[in-house]
């Protein structure tokens, strides 16, 4: 589910800081994650009566940028006919100054042929984003913005809650879709969580004492922030961007994402 907020300046603004806050936050960590999915909730009439799945999250950060392979398999069963199996699978680059950002996913549900959105974005002067599709038809647009790339989006929610923030509105692009727009988004961010995290997966030494908060992202249709989300994703963020503990509502019914396992990448030493 992030670009850094310039440095203080005025001394004597950052000598009024708590110490954690005069502090740069740490970079995003390079990771693998696996999460089991299970059926939390199902309360609508097209709800399933039983759904699992898994999601397998890559995430390197370099000193060109960043690097994401994601791929979500879910198997829903409804109360009446055929169990459904979706298979959604991501691979994007998003450069280390959030300017350029290039992906491509794909998405099959069953035995039918898989969807594919393939293309490249860059952020222009002016509040827009400039968009060149090659999947699902050649096309070039301009998206209405500003709009944030999700691992400046991801840094911006670090970033606010940090510094004691409750909530942060931004315009989020990140090729989903058909890739011909960008999702308002509304992040809700709760207090700093001070109870230690159960799983066995989260007991690295990296993340003991490392401040994480609980965190849930709202994505709605470009203008129609004030309507229902398309979906909401909570989760545990750790300060270096790692999750724990996500939650999928897609109105109808609910996913929980246990962390089953974490492998944690050494950062990237790069050139100032």
């Amino acid at each position: 589910m992030i670009s850094k907020r310039a440095l203080f300046v005025v001394v004597s603004l950052a000598l009024n800081l708590p110490a954690a806050l005069a502090e740069e936050a740490p970079p995003l960590a390079s990771h693998r994650a696996v999460y089991e999915l299970t059926l939390g909730k199902a309360t609508g009439s097209k709800a399933p009566s039983q759904a699992r799945g898994r999601i397998v999250f890559d995430f390197a950060a370099s000193c060109d940028g960043y690097v994401q392979n994601f791929r979500q398999i879910t198997e829903l069963v409804p109360e009446e006919g055929a169990t459904k199996l979706s298979d959604m699978r991501s691979a994007t680059f998003e450069s280390l100054d959030s300017n350029e950002y290039r992906f491509k996913i794909e998405t099959k549900v069953d035995s039918t042929s898989a969807e594919q959105v393939d293309g490249k974005a860059r952020k222009e002067k002016g509040p827009r984003v400039a968009v060149d599709l090659a999947r699902p038809k050649r096309a070039q647009l301009d998206i209405a913005g500003p709009a944030l790339f999700p691992s400046e989006h991801l840094r911006r929610i670090v970033d606010a809650a940090r510094k004691g923030e409750q909530l942060l509105e931004a315009r989020v692009y990140d090729g989903t879709g058909e890739g011909d727009k960008a999702f308002d988004t509304l992040t809700v961010i709760g207090k700093r969580l001070e109870t230690p995290a159960a799983e066995k997966a989260v007991q690295a030494n990296a993340l003991k004492g490392m401040p994480r908060w609980r965190v849930s992202v709202s994505y709605f249709e470009p203008g129609k922030r004030d309507g229902q989300p398309i979906y909401v994703l909570s989760f545990d963020l750790y300060e270096n961007g790692v999750s724990r503990a996500l939650t999928l509502d897609y109105g109808d019914f609910v996913l929980k994402g246990e962390m089953t396992e974490l492998t944690l990448q050494p950062t990237a030493v790069c050139k100032k």
